[in-house]
């Protein structure tokens, strides 16, 4: 392909910097060939998506509602721009695909919803940086908006009109955040004549000359009727028009007829039935699949076309131009009604009709919808019925020649549909494109950025932050020594480094100041090396070594299962950046260093969670394991939680105080009056054979007792019992409330309340509804969900609650 200066410049920001690029142009300007390039020469990692299965094969890549797994129905954004449609769960594989994306290039970016986008963005930032539109991956959106434009039902735009200013990418949220750069791709390759390209153009900008309008309706040929050999595709507005001339080939087949009915449920409009309800092929027949293959084989998407080669009962057997061969059978598509729920934003979808058939349709003629992205020697043309913005431009502009080219009608005004929010949108696009000095910028800025990625810690807050936060709002069930080394690596590891490496962005800022290309000085080299040898000593010594002094226990397995998914992810980040500054020791070069991060990214993500044995030991493991035998037992035969029979921080202290009376055993933090009537005989059973057995005494609870009498949760709860309110505990006690609400909270997981002496039934019924409704990580993102109307604290019990019931 012939390299303009489009292109170059095209090429260069894609490879050599992170800005997001929009590439556009009139058709044949070389756009898909220029996404092969890129797809095949990158050396960044990259997935290439499209808005349909016809545009996906095209150019090579999958569809974005398979990629990202987007649900079908519109994504509603709240007030931070984050959508409420809850993902579908990612296999593990998937998951360290766009974990390590450095592109995502999205083809035909005209045709997809600015919804869409933003339902991009929400998996992008939650599989890479939260804080990034994006999650800071790089987009290349291809596409020229003057062709076709985003299909959207008018009960979906009901939805997305109080969202969006229009229904194109551009007005997506996210996309408004991404500092989107355009460039528009001059030189036409498709079409050699110049006469024909001054037509296109015309069309292309809703104006149609006389003059131009008489040439090219001098290929109008109403009576044109091609031979089989020709191979002449035709090009319709409507499928009604495509199916009355498939029907016509079909009828010239010789050989037997086979219909296949359709069967149909409930509420399903007429009108949008997929394919025909009685479906009638004759061997040899051209079809097209119209449904992507349900079944795990995935052997067929919507848009292979084929030739049958036998009919049977329920099945059809289809020879693809590939030789493959594909037994088509019966598929459903459903009929869905969106409704918005306007206090809680959730969309519910709610299935009011199903069809099934076949999913194949006759193909000698196709939509023009279908054939953007195509190119066709011969073509017969039917854009009469012209109703969507950019069909008739398509239609013609697919077509390499004028003389290839046969009008079934001619092309007046009215086929000719332009949109003014696009033009406005374009005009703004030409006048602001970048150019080689904006290159040369954002080439320097990558390199930058991306040596002060290297050190940047920002990413391991977020763990530490969520084991601490887990750690503080259940120390009654979690034991070891947890909160001394996370505080340490985040005092005295994260931060400082944080801190440091600001410093260093600013010095590589001064020292790049008159430098082009950075990473190419010495003097920047020399001081790079200089910051791995310190990062890697001080990663080492306060996260690292700090980090190998956790362990912990607990016997909440939902406590335990997110402890170690935080836990996971901070040795997962330390392990990454290990792996980072090891490879890097020797100097620093952006293609080694995007190479590196991926493949440090993926051979950790294989490392599994290590298993911490619990430092606080007991010297009576024998009473321990039969403490906790008989709390098992309990738990299996009461079908509750472990810890609600008595806590694991309970078991350990049990086994260092050995209470043998049920005073002493009152003592014991968090055996309640009502633990302690329930299970408080069969307790002290135990221990006292034990103390019996081995010559022991429990003379140390005395000290405990004096211990208990100040403990700050049980001063709350007595007030609380004594019949005063939340906010007067808080004023008497000189606390906040939310302190005296964490107390109370506690005894709710302890057993001792009841979640509806402290809340409300009506809060605790809606409480219990965004939980059931709603799939969360853990409180922080519940929070998100419920919003202002419930504290930490609140949602706290709740869930405890929910798991109990």
């Amino acid at each position: 392909m012939e390299i303009n200066k489009e292109l170059e410049l095209a090429f260069n920001f894609i490879e050599k910097t992170n800005r997001n690029l929009f590439l556009t142009g009139k058709a044949g300007t070389g756009k898909t060939t220029f996404l092969h390039k890129i797809k095949a020469e990158s050396l960044k990692r990259l997935v290439v998506v499209a808005p349909t299965g016809v545009a996906a094969i095209n150019a090579k890549g999958v569809t974005i509602h398979s990629f990202f797994q987007l649900p079908f129905e519109p994504f509603i954004p709240d007030a931070t721009g984050k959508s409420t449609t809850i993902q579908r769960k990612f296999s593990k594989t998937k998951i360290n695909i766009i974990r390590s994306l450095d592109l995502v290039i999205i083809d035909e970016i005209s045709m997809v919803r600015a919804d869409v986008l933003d339902g991009i963005d929400e998996v992008l930032r939650r599989y890479k940086d939260r804080t990034q539109p994006f999650g800071g991956v790089q987009l290349l959106l291809i596409g020229d908006l003057q062709q076709l434009s985003p299909v959207i039902r008018p009960n979906e735009w009901q939805l997305l009109k109080n969202y969006y200013k229009t229904a194109y990418f551009f007005s997506s949220i996210a996309y408004q955040k991404a500092a989107v750069l355009s460039i528009e791709l001059k030189l036409i390759y498709r079409q050699q004549n110049q006469a024909f390209i001054s037509i296109l153009n015309e069309i292309r900008n809703d104006k149609l000359s006389p003059a131009s309008a008489e040439i090219l309706n001098k290929q109008y040929q109403p009576d044109f009727n091609p031979k089989k050999e020709d191979g002449y595709i035709t090009l319709t507005t409507h499928n009604n028009r495509a199916d009355a001339i498939n029907q016509k080939e079909l009828e010239k087949l010789k050989g037997k007829s086979k219909k296949y009915t359709a069967a149909i449920s409930g509420n399903f409009n007429e009108k949008t039935y997929p394919n025909s309800e009685n479906l009638v092929l004759k061997k040899e027949a051209q079809v097209m699949f119209i449904k992507n293959d349900s079944s795990p084989e995935k052997r067929y998407y919507n848009g292979k076309i084929g030739t049958v080669i036998h009919l049977d009962e329920d099945t059809i057997t289809v020879k693809c131009s590939d030789d493959d061969i594909i037994e088509a059978t019966y598929e459903t598509w459903e009929n869905i009604k969106y409704t918005l729920n306007q206090e809680t934003k959730e969309i519910s979808n709610n299935i009011e009709g199903t069809y099934t058939q076949i999913p194949l349709r006759l193909a000698w003629a196709i939509t023009i919808h279908k054939s953007q992205g195509l190119t066709f020697e011969k073509a017969i043309i039917d854009a009469e019925a012209s109703f969507a913005h950019g069909q008739t431009y398509v239609a013609l502009s697919r077509c390499k020649t004028l003389e290839g080219i046969v009008l079934k009608t001619p092309i007046k005004s009215a086929s000719i549909i332009s949109d003014a929010t696009i033009n406005t949108f374009t005009k703004q696009l030409e006048e602001n494109e970048p150019d080689e000095a904006d290159l040369q910028a954002s080439k320097k800025a990558f390199q930058l950025n991306l040596m002060g990625e290297v050190f940047d810690y920002h990413s391991f807050m977020h763990p530490v932050k969520r084991l601490l936060d887990i750690y503080y709002n259940n120390r009654n069930t979690l034991t070891g020594n947890i909160s001394e080394p996370l505080e340490a690596i985040k005092d005295k590891g994260i931060i400082p480094l944080l801190k440091i490496n600001n410093s260093f962005k600013n010095q590589l800022a001064t020292f790049a100041k008159d430098i082009e290309n950075p990473e190419q000085d010495a003097a920047i080299q020399e001081r790079f090396k200089k910051a791995i040898t310190y990062f890697t000593a001080q990663t080492k010594q306060h996260i690292a070594t700090t980090l190998s002094t956790l362990t912990f226990a607990t016997d909440n397995k939902a406590v335990s299962k997110d402890f170690e998914k935080q836990l996971k992810d901070l040795e997962d980040k330390l392990a990454i950046k290990t792996k980072i500054l090891e490879a890097l020791s020797d100097n620093f070069l952006t293609e080694n260093y995007l190479k590196i991060r991926a493949k440090s990214l993926l051979d950790v993500s294989e490392i599994k969670v290590v298993k911490r044995k619990i430092a606080t030991a007991t010297a009576h493991e024998e009473l321990f394991e039969n403490l906790r035998l008989f709390r098992s037992s309990i738990s299996s035969s009461d079908n509750i939680p472990p810890f609600q029979v008595f806590t694991q921080n309970s078991l350990y202290e049990m086994c260092e105080l050995l209470p043998t009376t049920a005073k002493k055993l009152r003592k014991i933090h968090g055996m309640g009056k009502i633990r302690v009537e329930k299970y408080g005989e069969e307790i002290l059973e135990i221990i006292t054979e034990y103390t019996t057995k081995n010559n022991l005494t429990s003379k140390e609870v005395e000290v405990v007792i004096e211990v208990e009498k100040k403990n700050t949760k049980t001063i709350s709860l007595d007030f609380f019992k004594e019949g005063f309110s939340i906010e007067e505990i808080a004023k008497k006690r000189a606390l906040a409330a939310s302190t005296i609400l964490g107390h109370l909270a506690h005894y709710v997981s302890e057993g001792v309340l009841d979640i509806t002496e402290i809340l409300s039934e009506e809060k605790v019924k809606k409480g219990l509804e965004i939980i059931k409704n709603n799939t969360f990580e853990g409180l922080t993102e519940l929070k998100e969900i419920a919003g202002a109307n419930f504290s930490y604290n609140e949602l706290r019990m709740l869930v405890t609650y929910s798991e109990e019931k």
